[in-house]
């Protein structure tokens, strides 16, 4: 034969290295980006930890303001899987901060919710929906600049929450 056994295991070894090379990049490529945040999926293994968004670059629009002006783009809202109750029901750690530079308190934090529920009871004095696609954060308190605010829910999926209006301090 005009090849070797160890020629042939070192052509399939990196064979299998690009193809795995390949799909990470296309499984990054097709991550969702929503207004110039990109969402970066952490894995399975890594239950507690947290999807994070990355802020995109000012060339590019970014969507958090940088300018001291306040407005809904401080609060940033970051959200990933968590351990699933006995039941085996999936849960889901949310983080709610205020991002804002100068110092500004945000109060009156509205999220759209959709039909948000939970197996899990939260603290309605934290978060809870008033009605459809309209959840109130930390009771309508102000969240001041650099504060974070957390829980944790449980339902079948995971509901995409975007904030929806502020009231800035």
């Amino acid at each position: 034969m005009w090849f070797s056994k160890k020629g042939v295991m070192r052509v399939t070894f990196f064979a299998i290295c690009f193809i795995l090379a390949l799909c990470s990049v296309l499984e990054l490529s097709s991550s969702s980006e929503n207004n110039g945040i990109k969402k970066l999926a952490l894995s399975q293994e890594n239950s507690t930890g947290f999807v994070r968004k990355l802020l995109a670059s000012p060339e590019k629009g970014g969507a958090i303001s940088r300018t001291g002006k306040c407005s809904n783009d401080n609060i940033v809202i970051l959200q990933g899987p968590g351990t699933p109750l006995p039941s085996g029901i999936p849960t889901y750690s949310v983080q709610v901060s205020n991002v804002c530079v100068t110092g500004c308190s945000i109060s009156n934090i509205h999220f759209r919710c959709g039909w948000f529920s939970s197996a899990r009871l939260i603290n309605p004095s934290v978060f809870r929906r008033l009605e459809f696609d309209d959840c109130l954060v930390n009771n309508g308190d102000a969240l001041g600049a650099g504060d974070t605010l957390s829980f944790q829910y449980a339902n079948s999926f995971p509901y995409r929450l975007s904030v929806s209006s502020v009231t800035c301090n």
